[in-house]
């Protein structure tokens, strides 16, 4: 997905509050570390764009974020429900 189409994607997932100018730099920092690659492609609509796309790295980077999380999200669980 090139940028604009992924701020598009995250509003659908409730991240309407992200502004535009955010993205770009954020997709930037995680290409510089390759987590993605981007690639320049025209497009009907206009000037070209650049689309990005996950990486190996980014693969197992997510991987372990996702482990994390699940781990975290597990202990908020515990913790309300020793409150309730």
């Amino acid at each position: 997905m090139y940028g604009y189409k992924i701020s598009q994607e995250l509003e659908q997932y409730g991240f309407q509050g992200i502004p535009k100018g955010t993205i770009y730099p954020l997709l930037l920092n995680m290409e510089k570390k390759g987590l993605i690659t981007g690639k320049m492609r025209p497009s009907s609509d206009g000037p070209k764009r650049k689309y990005y796309r996950i990486s190996e790295k980014g693969l197992g980077e997510k991987k372990i974020f996702v482990s994390e999380w699940q781990s975290l999200a597990n202990s908020v669980d515990q913790l309300i429900k020793k409150d309730k």
